[in-house]
C-alpha cells in the first residue's frame, strides 16, 4: 500500500466531518462526491447565494441556524480590534470564515479551501477564527514526500513562512514532527538543515538554526532532533556518522526542517521533479483545528487527498 492509499484508508476509519467553503468549484464537487461515495469522510458543502450542481446536500450560509451564534463568537474574539457585531456578521457570511467558525464550534472536524482563494485569505480566516494551537507560535506548512519504495519524508516549511525566527523555526520543527507521526505512523527523527554540519561553517544563519535547535529541545525534550546538519549528513548514514558522530538523527532523519522558504520550496520541488517523489501538501500546521490550503492549480484528486489529511489531523 502506498502513502496515498494509506492515508485514504486511515481517513475512512475516522469518519471525520470535512467542510468545503467553495462548493461552486467543479473540482471541489467532484472531490466531495468521491469522498462521500467511498466513505472517506462526511462532506459539508457551503454555498452563498449560488446554485451548486451536485447530488450532495449543500448548506446555504445566510439561512443557517447558527449564523448569528458564529458571528457572536467571532465578535468576542475580535472586538478588541474595534470590530462591531454587525461587521462580525458580515465577515462570517464569507464562506472561508463560516467554515472556520464551524471548526471552532466543533460542528466540523476539518476544512479544505484554497482552490479558488489565495493562501493569505485562507490563513487569515483560520488564524482570526480558529487561532493557534497551544504550544505553537506560528502557522506553517509541510509537504509529505513519498516514494514508490515506501519511504516517506516530511519537509517543512515549504509554503508559508519566508524567513522564520529561531523561535518560529523551533515551532515549525515540533509541529512538523507531530504531522509526520500523525500521517505516517513513524517516529519522527528531525534534522535542522543548514549549509553547515556541527560547526563546519560560522555564519549568523547557522547560529539561527542552532538557536532554534536549543529552543526545540527545551520545548520538546523527548523529540529526536539534531542540527545543524547538511542534507547529506541528515539522510545518508555513512556521511552522518562521519560528520556528526554519535548523533541519533544524522543519517536517519525522516523530517527535514529548512532554514527558510527559499530552501524549503526549492528543496521539495527538486525532490518531486528530479527525484520522482509524490508531494502531498501543503499541510497547514500550527492551528488549533485543521484548516487546509490548496494550490489554485490543484486537481480534484489533490482535494481528496488533502481532505483525508485534514481528517487524520483532526
Amino acid at each position: 500500500m502506498n502513502f496515498i492509499e494509506s492515508i485514504r484508508t486511515k481517513a475512512s476509519q475516522k469518519n471525520a466531518k470535512i467542510v468545503f467553503p467553495r462548493s461552486s468549484d467543479p473540482r471541489v464537487i467532484e472531490a466531495a462526491e468521491f469522498l462521500a461515495d467511498n466513505n472517506l469522510c462526511t462532506t459539508i458543502l457551503l454555498s452563498n447565494k449560488s446554485s451548486v450542481d451536485t447530488k450532495l446536500d449543500v448548506i446555504e450560509i445566510e439561512s443557517h441556524p447558527k449564523l448569528q451564534q458564529y458571528a457572536e463568537a467571532f465578535y468576542a474574539k475580535r472586538k478588541h480590534k474595534g470590530i462591531t457585531l454587525e461587521q462580525a456578521l458580515e465577515t462570517i457570511k464569507d464562506p472561508l470564515f463560516f467554515a472556520a467558525s464551524m471548526l471552532d464550534a466543533g460542528d466540523a472536524d476539518g476544512a479544505v479551501a484554497g482552490s479558488v482563494s489565495t493562501t493569505g485569505d485562507v490563513l487569515r480566516a483560520a488564524i482570526q477564527t480558529i487561532g493557534l494551537k497551544e504550544g505553537s507560535n506560528v502557522v506553517s506548512s509541510t509537504f509529505l514526500m513519498s516514494f514508490d519504495d515506501g519511504r516517506v519524508f516530511t519537509y517543512g516549511d515549504c509554503a508559508v513562512v519566508p524567513y522564520p525566527t529561531s523561535d518560529q523555526l523551533a515551532s515549525i520543527a515540533i509541529d512538523s514532527a507531530a504531522t509526520h507521526k500523525a500521517l505516517t505512523g513513524e517516529s519522527p527523527k528531525v534534522a535542522m538543515l543548514s549549509f553547515s554540519t556541527k560547526g563546519s561553517a560560522k555564519h549568523e544563519r547557522v547560529e539561527l538554526v542552532t538557536e532554534a535547535l536549543e529552543s526545540a529541545k527545551s520545548n520538546a525534550p523527548n523529540l529526536d532532533i539534531d542540527g545543524e546538519l547538511q542534507f547529506d549528513a541528515a539522510v545518508i548514514e555513512q556521511i552522518g556518522q562521519r560528520k556528526a558522530p554519535g548523533s541519533a538523527v544524522a543519517g536517519k532523519a525522516n523530517v527535514f526542517i529548512f532554514p527558510n522558504l527559499d530552501a524549503g520550496n526549492i528543496g521539495y520541488k527538486i525532490t518531486e521533479r528530479l527525484g520522482g517523489a509524490t508531494a502531498t501538501g501543503p499541510v497547514i500546521q500550527g492551528l488549533a483545528k485543521p484548516m487546509m490550503d490548496l494550490s489554485r492549480g490543484c486537481s480534484w484528486e489533490d482535494i481528496v487527498n488533502t481532505a483525508c489529511v485534514a481528517a487524520l489531523l483532526s
